[in-house]
């Protein structure tokens, strides 16, 4: 029974330690601990595995709350069926962390029981090592699966601290898991030991040195960082907090458009260089509708800053087909007396939300088709294209793809000198997903050494500097605009060892933990053969 007590413990500790959970983030660093202690000794990989799975729920549980209002109050969907949709993302969820549990006694010494010298020492020579290498390669797992859903890995967590981030830019957000990981195995090791007064364990000296190296290297790197004289670029963002039950209502579209021309019109005080407004900012397609003139008129009279737009877009394609897109329009200054359309760049989003902006095997699934037609019913759009403006190339990502390393990173290798997060999060409501979602943008940003803003509808919307640091943040729900200079690299080739080959640190653990699977099964069959 206290295994059990042990495993939920772990699962509270951790959603303590997600961001909007009221807890703290520094809690990451040993909630795993109690799981860990649960599972030393047991020879079974399945009683294992069920500990995994009771943390598993009651870490994802609540985190992912907010399912219950995407699908309920905005997609249409009965409350007992919104409710089974997070119960089942929850448990698919925790399969991933259960999966972690099996695999100790399968692939590790901590299903010996401790209770020789040889098994301690074994442990504090293996664990350290090999908990972190099984999460990483999972999470990266869990990231691909299904076209993926990597909310909230456990290096999210750490977002508000700026310290202890900055070697995100040498193996991306995984490496901070990774370190996360080992100390709390080394403290389970420590309050494990079977004998404790033998002094300091010396097997444990190497994997020590990672986490001190994670020290040094964030302040090291934050001051290299404000030594550089980099150029900067000034950027406002705005927050128009427009009810997602307003946004579409045809009625309503000349209020919103205004009320996002003042706020804009507010910001110009800045003089910025750009200005983003969030994603779906335009309720209507704008090529085709006479509102987005204003917009133009607006875009087209400033002397320096282009406007970024996020609006739905339709157009027909070779075959005849009409498809629609979840966009971001770049629009830039006309010098007085030229006819060039303000218009001069569009981003179409890669990675669409499943269930969300489209439905994966609409034939076999087709009772999905209602939420859907609430949604959205997008396509996606083809790989990085970056916008131009004032000679600076902008990488956007909408919405769901700040969650994907991937997409930033390609955007950052394709030469975007700025990144941009467009986003509608009202579909969260009041709960903790806006502050999960922040803190994923935040890490985009520190991995590739690139400033982001992000424009958020009802918030959260920033200005994050390229070392991760929040210069300007919105409230929630309320309507804002904010500005902040921005740094820029020296030259689009200047890029992070993350963005160049440090994001395969991985896939090497996921590589690593397929080999230990691969070998586990062979000495299995091996000593089948030889008993027979």
């Amino acid at each position: 029974m206290h295994r059990l007590a042990l495993a939920a413990v772990s699962g509270l500790l951790l959603y303590l330690s997600s961001p909007g959970s009221g807890g703290h983030g520094l809690i990451a660093w040993l909630a795993l601990v109690p799981l860990l202690l649960a599972t030393r000794g047991l020879t079974s990989w399945r009683h294992s595995a069920l500990l995994g799975l009771l943390a598993g729920l009651i870490y994802h549980l609540p985190l992912l709350r907010w399912i219950m209002v995407v699908l309920g109050e905005h997609g249409g969907v009965a409350t007992p069926v919104a409710a089974l949709a997070l119960l089942l993302l929850a448990l698919y969820m925790s399969l991933y962390l259960a999966l972690l549990t099996a695999l100790l006694p399968l692939l590790t010494p901590w299903g010996t029981p401790p209770d020789r010298g040889r098994s301690d020492r074994l442990a504090l020579l293996v664990m350290p090592w090999a908990v972190p290498v099984i999460w990483v390669g999972l999470d990266l797992l869990r990231s691909r699966l299904f076209t993926g859903f990597p909310w909230q890995d456990l290096a999210y967590s750490q977002y508000q601290f700026p310290l202890l981030i900055q070697a995100a830019d040498l193996a991306g957000h995984y490496g901070i898991s990774f370190v996360i990981v080992l100390v709390n195995t080394l403290l389970a090791l420590l309050l494990s030991r079977t004998q404790p007064r033998q002094g300091f364990p010396l097997p444990m000296l190497p994997a020590l040195l990672l986490p001190v190296a994670l020290l040094l290297y964030g302040p090291w790197r934050l001051a290299q960082l404000e030594q550089d004289a980099l150029p900067a670029t000034m950027v406002s963002i705005i927050q128009s907090n427009i009810a997602q039950y307003d946004k579409w209502d045809h009625d309503q579209q000349t209020a919103t458009v205004e009320r996002y021309l003042e706020l804009s019109r507010q910001a110009l005080a800045a003089e910025p260089e750009l200005i983003v407004w969030p994603e779906t900012a335009l309720p209507f397609f704008p090529l085709e509708h006479k509102l987005f003139q204003r917009v133009e008129v607006f875009a087209a009279g400033q002397e320096r800053s282009c406007l970024l737009v996020g609006a739905p877009h339709r157009e027909r394609d070779t075959a005849g087909i009409i498809r629609y897109f979840n966009s971001a329009l770049l629009l830039s200054p006309v010098e007085p007396g030229q006819e060039t359309d303000p218009l001069v760049g569009i981003y179409h989003k890669q990675h669409l939300v499943p269930f969300g902006e489209y439905i994966p095997l609409r034939r076999l699934l087709p009772f999905f088709a209602p939420i859907v037609e609430t949604l959205g019913d997008f396509s996606p759009g083809p790989g990085p294209t970056l916008l131009n403006c004032n000679q600076r190339r902008l990488g956007v990502l909408i919405c769901y793809e700040a969650i994907f390393p991937r997409l930033a990173r390609q955007m950052t290798a394709a030469g975007a000198d700025l990144l941009i997060n467009i986003t509608n999060d009202a579909w969260f409501g009041p709960t903790n997903a806006p502050h999960q979602h922040l803190s994923m943008a935040v890490l985009r940003s520190v991995e590739n050494r690139r400033s982001l803003a992000r424009a958020a509808n009802t918030g959260i919307s920033a200005l994050v500097g390229s070392d991760g640091r929040i210069r300007q943040a919105t409230a929630l729900f309320v309507a804002d605009q904010r500005s902040a200079l921005l740094p820029l690299p020296a030259h689009s080739g200047q890029v992070s060892l993350f963005t160049t080959g440090g994001h395969l640190f991985a896939p090497g653990c996921l590589l690593l933990l397929i080999a230990g699977i691969i070998w586990r099964l062979y000495v299995k069959l091996r000593s089948s053969k030889y008993q027979l």
